[in-house]
Parts: C-alpha cells; sequence; structure tokens
C-alpha cells in the first residue's frame, strides 16, 4: 500500500505439544505461515464454486510485495548479507533447538528462551534492514512469546518495546490462558502440576512469571486479581495497547474435526481451544470470525484472518462504530442483544461478526448508557489505496440488529418468541472520503432501508452529508439517527456514533 511504513514482519508460530509435534513442525520451510486453504462457495444460480486462499507468507508476498529471503536458510542469508531490505518476512523458528531430527542434543523448550532468541532475531533484522522496528505476527502461543518480549524480557533490560516492535498481531492466542468448562477446575490443576508436554505455560503461575517484569513480580505469584490479558498502560515500559490486534475465532467444530474432543472440555464459546473471553487483550482491537483455532479451517489459514491482519498494519483509516443513547425496556425478565457483522467493499468476506449463533452476540444494559457511554459495536481499518467501486469512496456496511429475549421463572420464554427474528435489523452503509491527505475525511451514511434499488447503484451524495461535531483536526465524529421504526425499542436519543481517524 503507498504511503505505508514497509517494517519487516516476523512470525512466530503457536505450541507444538510434544516431541513428537515439535519434530513436525520443524519439517516446515515457514512453521506453519505458509499454508492456505480451498474451500466451496455458493455462486451465481446456486451453484457450487471453488475459492482458494493462498497463505498470509504468499498472500502478503504478492499484495504487498513483501520478500522472503531464505537462500538455503534464513540463518544462513542473515548471516552471509550485510543489509537486507526491509519488506522482508523472517519466521522465528525458536523450536528448532528442541527437535530431535538437527543429530543434537534436543533443548527444553522455555517460553523466556523461545522470546529472548527473539530479541536477537529482531536485533539483526533491525541492524541489517535500518528499520527502526518490526511488526510480530503470532498464532496462538506465539502470541504469549511476543508478550513475553514485550512485558518482560524488554523491561528487565531497561528498554522500551515501543523502539522496538511496531506492532502486534494475534490470531487465537491465549492471552487469558487456556480453561476448561469441564472438570470444574481439576484439569487445570493437573495440567499444572504435571506439566504435561510443556502445557502449565497456559496457567496463571507460569503466565505471572513470563509475564511480570522482575521488579514488579511477588514472589507468592500471581495476586487474586491479577488478569494475565492485560498489558496494563501504567506499568513502566508499557506497550501502547493500541497497536496490538487480537483476532478472536469463534467455531469451535472445525478444530474439533482434527483435533479430537477438545471443544467439549473448552466449551462452545471458543475456538475449539481457546476460550472467546481469554482471546483478546483488554483495550487492544479486536475482531471476531467465525474460524477455528487452527487447521484448514483455522484462523491463520482463513481470508478474514489476512484482510484484518494486512489493513492493521498498512491501513490509514481508523474507522469505529458504536450505539449510544439508547433506553432500553428496564424489564427484570428481558435480555436485549445486539448482533453485529462488517463488511468492505471489494471483499468477499465479511471482516467481523459477533452473532448469537456463535455465542458471542454483544450484551446491551437494560435501561441503556448513563450520560456519554456507549456501547461499541465494531472497529476496523481501511486504507485509501484499496478503494472499490464506482463512489471511488471507503465504502463499509455495518449490519445491526437488535433482538430481545424475556425469562419466566428463571428459564426463557418461547411464548411470544419468534427465532432468530429481530426486533431491529437494518445496514448502515458509510462512505468514508479516499483522501488521505484531508485532514476530514468527506464521509456519508445512509441506511439500507432508506436506498432504492440494489446497494452497489447507491452513490453517496456529494454535498450536505453528516459534519464533523469534533473541533479536532485528526479527528472526525458524528451520531447517525437510526431509523424511526426503532423508537419504541432504542429510544429516541438513540444514534450510532461514527468516528474517523488516521491510522499509520
Amino acid at each position: 500500500m503507498a504511503g505505508a511504513e514497509k517494517l519487516p514482519i516476523v512470525y512466530v508460530r503457536g505450541f507444538a505439544g510434544d516431541t513428537a509435534g515439535i519434530d513436525k513442525v520443524v519439517a516446515d520451510p515457514f512453521y506453519g505461515f505458509n499454508e492456505g486453504s480451498t474451500h466451496i462457495r455458493i455462486g451465481p444460480d446456486d451453484e457450487p464454486c471453488f475459492y482458494q486462499f493462498e497463505s498470509p507468507l504468499l498472500r502478503l508476498h504478492l499484495d504487498e510485495r513483501y520478500q522472503i529471503l531464505v537462500d538455503g536458510g534464513q540463518d544462513l542469508y542473515l548471516a552471509s548479507h550485510d543489509t537486507i531490505p526491509p519488506d522482508t518476512i523472517w519466521v522465528h523458528r525458536f523450536y528448532d533447538a528442541s527437535a530431535t531430527t538437527w543429530g543434537t542434543k534436543p533443548r527444553e523448550f522455555r517460553l523466556e528462551t523461545a522470546a529472548q532468541d527473539l530479541l536477537k532475531l529482531i536485533e539483526t533484522i533491525r541492524e541489517k534492514s535500518g528499520a527502526p522496528r518490526v511488526h510480530l505476527v503470532a498464532h496462538s502461543m506465539g502470541g504469549l512469546v511476543c508478550r513475553c518480549l514485550i512485558q518482560k524480557i524488554l523491561p528487565d533490560l531497561g528498554r522500551d518495546p515501543a523502539d522496538v516492535v511496531g506492532k502486534l498481531f494475534t490470531y487465537g492466542t491465549p492471552h487469558g490462558g487456556i480453561t476448561f468448562d469441564a472438570g470444574f477446575g481439576l484439569l487445570e490443576r493437573l495440567r499444572d502440576l504435571t506439566g504435561i508436554n510443556g502445557a502449565e505455560i497456559f496457567g496463571p503461575e507460569r503466565m505471572y512469571a513470563y509475564l511480570t517484569p522482575s521488579a514488579l513480580r511477588a514472589p507468592d505469584g500471581p495476586p487474586d486479581d491479577w488478569d494475565p490479558r492485560a498489558m496494563a498502560p501504567d506499568q513502566p515500559f508499557a506497550f501502547p495497547r493500541e497497536r496490538v490486534f487480537c483476532l478472536v475465532g469463534t467455531d469451535p467444530t472445525d478444530y474439533d474435526v482434527a483435533h479430537g474432543l477438545s471443544a467439549a472440555a473448552v466449551g462452545p464459546r471458543s475456538d475449539g481451544l481457546v476460550q472467546i473471553d481469554n482471546a483478546y487483550v483488554p483495550g487492544a482491537h479486536v475482531a471476531y470470525v467465525h474460524r477455528s483455532h487452527s487447521g484448514r479451517y483455522g484462523l491463520v489459514n482463513s481470508e478474514e484472518g489476512y484482510q484484518n491482519l494486512r489493513r492493521f498494519l498498512f491501513g490509514d483509516r481508523r474507522v469505529e462504530a458504536a450505539l449510544v443513547g439508547h433506553r432500553l425496556s428496564r424489564a427484570s425478565d428481558t435480555t436485549w442483544q445486539a448482533e453485529v457483522r462488517l463488511s468492505v467493499r471489494g471483499l468477499q468476506i465479511v471482516t467481523h461478526e459477533r452473532m448469537s449463533a456463535h455465542w458471542c452476540s454483544i450484551q446491551l444494559p437494560a435501561g441503556g448508557a448513563d450520560g456519554d457511554g456507549q456501547v461499541p459495536l465494531v472497529e476496523s481499518f481501511l486504507c485509501s489505496t484499496l478503494r472499490s467501486g464506482e463512489s471511488g469512496t471507503l465504502r463499509y456496511a455495518l449490519h445491526l440488529r437488535i433482538l430481545s429475549l424475556r425469562r419466566r421463572d428463571g428459564l426463557l420464554s418461547f411464548r411470544d418468541h419468534l427465532e432468530q427474528t429481530a426486533d431491529f435489523d437494518d445496514i448502515l452503509v458509510v462512505d468514508v472520503g479516499a483522501d488521505a491527505t484531508a485532514a476530514v475525511p468527506a464521509l456519508s451514511a445512509t441506511w439500507n432501508s432508506d436506498i432504492t434499488g440494489p446497494i452497489r447503484d447507491f452513490r453517496p451524495p456529494g454535498a450536505g452529508g453528516p459534519s464533523d461535531e469534533d473541533p479536532a483536526d485528526d479527528v472526525w465524529v458524528n451520531h447517525i439517527e437510526l431509523p424511526a421504526t426503532t423508537v419504541p425499542i432504542l429510544g429516541e436519543g438513540a444514534r450510532i456514533r461514527l468516528t474517523v481517524t488516521p491510522w499509520e
């Protein structure tokens, strides 16, 4: 993408398990980052058609012109070249030293050592490329290796991680550890006690040890209120959470096909291995996609994951939408939920979806939020060089559904219920000006119920659109009225707050 800073990208893979798993991993030249997927989509006339995702490695090579420099091995290449271009992709091959296939004595895997070795790789890449920082892209446990570097290794050295790492993108990382719905805590205690295959790294004791700087670590272990997901902004050398993006998977079934019955233990609110509530850092950017933890239909192998990754790393617009000013029924027997989907023009996939069928709908507080309170609905990133369509704008669509559930005597009541039928259902079509040099982007927002004909034929008004409500030069804010049909549901003051800010 033109104008975006091209920093080196370092990929950090996830947990391999026992020795056999490690030996299998090291046989892959790119540790799995090169794996894509194929599946059938429904095309015109309800006929099945082939769909192929080439892998994030190849797509970054094709779309962003990143280079893959190996020539017999990336360590050999780095050792034999004094300079390298910054727009390159590298793999942190931390499992190589723990494999039995190299003819040397395997080194016991330790997460802190992997983080220390990651720093050595980063320093070599920075020195030879001249790049000030690198982007880290991590799957599963790899995100914890990156966080160990950011939250412990660098602070212990008295170094600011923001000077070393540009952005961190995680696929299905167990930021809150791995917990189970089954077993009443016994499975976690057994795992942490026995350390089978090194899986205790996903328990609170070990996580506290490798995520906490030495100067702040209590000798008795984690405090009762310690949250392993937190990247506390008030700690010394805190890494900015706005530079972190967490992709959360919501499909446990595809993971079970390849890995047994893990979802039965982890629970349905998961990607098959990591529970939804454990898969993100509070305060970071988050997107939910209906993909499993790994495998052919996993997060890393998905177009959904790649498009979020690409726009987070190289986009130039950050867009947000929130529900504000709503006043829902305060009846004690009624629960309100919102479902959202985000579609970006030109993509064949939905980049974000929170659905009740996927166990991740947005719970709306009864009575609404007081004062300036808001319920975040979605945030995403756009790039002016990727605009498509005849209007020449960056267009995205926010599909919003509001549903209510009623209880009677503690049980759901279906007397007046219509399954999967929303009390409100509409799509907000948003057009953002694509001029990256404009201090305030032109913007238009129209509900689909007000659009006549196909959305693709709709052209945003050239003038007289929503005005900017924020006086700051680099922030655009406007409140969009909801259709009049929502007044009996959300109240007269309900609005969708749209925000657009520049993104580096």
